[in-house]
């Protein structure tokens, strides 16, 4: 620590703010990248010829490497050096988001979006790590400030950020976009970050990791499968998903064998622990997995721009905003059992107006319904998450952290997969049109022609086609986003279950109860 930190303990000073800006900017790509991929789903299925599953592996790619790469920041920025590890971080991820923009296959854009992941799944938890060594532990209160505006600003800016850049130029940008940024960054980081002290560092679980990111990306390409296969009896549904099941299964019964395990699942122990980790969990899937919807929806049957799709989208990002910094200030002196039930309230209540839609519903409901559901959003995260650190030793908080934000990257993850199977294999059900079959070969269905014709009006002026046809495809289409949302919102509600179940007292933190607490390595940041 310099002599000027340990004179002013409760100021960050111009040198930690250089650090900090270096680190802001990674935080800003990492998170817009996450969100501002959601508008350009329907772009990509047209572009690409790929079902909403498909496409839908741009984002579950994306978050299982991010997944992966999570529980091997710590180990090598220690082996490494953080300066160092923190710019191939950021060079991987410009890399990558190079490499996207020139994707000709939907299978090349998986690939080069999981390359991007590698890469930003470091940018947070590298970057956490060097503002609290640049400032000391007493500070970091005031660096998670710092660190929170990209965290509320990417909900808000990224989809607004996408849908502009794809109405006024391409979907490639939404991607190029990161070069200059990354630039800027990597000559940032050398002139501003201080430079590495490497020591050596505690054996890192590569055969954990081996097991764990292949078992659920085969387990979830099984599943994401099923809506082109039409059966779970077809061998690339079933060969990959027991494939991926035995090795998920395999990485839990190794876990207890390491001393130092990839996630240490003997934490589960600690009841706290376990029920903030499973509320988490779910509502993950539910609330990621179906708010990837929301735009499509937007998008696919009202048939808005998808510049318009981002901005409807803003009232979620704005409620979060709101209750975000309230909950945690809340969270050190109320007792999560008696706020997060109150949020999830809020989250039913907001998901319920989606599962009403209809080709015609009114945007006051469901912009209303997306600030609502923001509200409960910004009052559960960090609460639960807060919780579930809390009544860990000192020892325990980096690992614990790590188990927790794997999780919240899984479940990421699985509810893109589910919910977009759900939404493809609703869809497929619709009445195909008679002799009519797309430049693949396959059947064009009524619901099919009607999303066509709400992204591209110009092809029914050119080939007209009867609008009670139109009508009738879109009332399925809506149809099957109601369907999906109705399993978003009974997830939802599952969630009440664990959460009835979190601490209702205030619980003192152990962490304080260890004199060596502010020697215990940086918990890696969620996000």
């Amino acid at each position: 620590m310099t002599q000027q930190s340990v004179a002013t303990p409760d100021k960050l000073d111009a040198a930690v703010f250089k650090v900090a800006g270096v680190v802001v900017l990674g935080a800003i790509m990492s998170i817009l990248d996450v969100t501002v991929v959601s508008v350009a789903l329907p772009t990509f299925q047209s572009e690409f010829d790929a079902s909403y599953a498909r496409v839908a592996w741009t984002m579950t790619g994306y978050t299982l490497a991010l997944a992966t790469v999570i529980p091997l920041s710590g180990w090598a920025a220690d082996r490494f050096g953080t300066k160092r590890l923190y710019m191939i971080a950021l060079a991987l991820f410009t890399i990558g988001s190079g490499l996207c923009a020139t994707a000709d296959t939907i299978g090349e854009l998986i690939g080069y979006r999981v390359l991007q992941g590698l890469g930003g799944g470091m940018l947070m938890p590298l970057g956490m790590t060097i503002m609290t060594r640049a400032a000391g532990p007493n500070r970091i209160g005031r660096l998670m400030a710092v660190l929170g505006i990209p965290m509320l600003l990417g909900p808000i800016g990224g989809p607004i950020l996408g849908g502009w850049l794809i109405d006024t130029a391409s979907w490639h940008w939404i991607f190029l976009i990161n070069l200059p940024i990354g630039v800027v960054g990597l000559v940032y980081a050398q002139l501003a970050l201080p430079k590495d002290n490497p020591e050596p560092s505690e054996s890192f679980d590569f055969l954990g990791m081996l097991m764990l990111s292949p078992g659920l990306a085969l387990f979830l390409y099984g599943v994401s499968s099923l809506p082109e296969a039409g059966t779970f009896a077809d061998a690339e549904v079933w060969a990959p998903m027991l494939v991926g099941a035995a090795l998920v299964v395999g990485f839990v019964l190794y876990s207890f064998r390491p001393q130092h395990p990839l996630l240490d699942l003997r934490l589960f122990a600690n009841r706290n622990l376990t029920l903030a980790s499973v509320t988490l969990f779910v509502f993950i899937i539910a609330f990621m997995g179906a708010g990837l919807l929301f735009p499509s929806y937007f998008l696919q049957v009202r048939g808005e721009s998808t510049l318009a799709a981002g901005l409807l989208m803003a009232p979620q990002g704005i409620g979060a905003m709101i209750t975000m910094p309230v909950a945690g200030m809340l969270a050190d002196r109320v007792p999560v059992g008696r706020t997060v039930p109150f949020a999830l309230v809020l989250i039913a209540l907001g998901f319920f107006g989606f599962t009403q839609v209809d080709p015609h519903t009114s945007y006051v409901l469901l912009c209303g319904s997306l600030f609502v559901m923001g509200l409960g959003m910004g009052g559960t995260m960090m609460p639960v998450m807060t919780s579930a650190l809390r009544t860990l030793h000192a020892q325990e908080v980096a690992r614990g952290s790590t188990l927790v934000n794997i999780l919240q990257q899984i479940g990421g993850s699985v509810g893109a997969a589910v919910m977009s199977v759900i939404l493809t294999n609703e869809l497929n059900g619709s009445r195909p049109i008679p002799g009519a079959t797309d430049p693949s070969g396959n059947p064009v269905t009524e619901a099919g022609l009607a999303i066509a014709a709400q992204q591209q009006p110009e092809l029914i002026q050119q080939f007209p086609v009867d609008p009670a046809l139109i009508e009738r495809g879109l009332d399925f289409a809506a149809g099957s986003f109601a369907t999906t949302f109705w399993i978003g919102f009974a997830l939802v509600l599952a969630t009440f279950i664990p959460a009835a179940f979190l601490p209702r007292r205030r619980e003192r933190s152990r962490v304080l109860d260890d004199p060596k607490a502010e020697q215990v390595k940086t918990p890696v940041v969620i996000h």
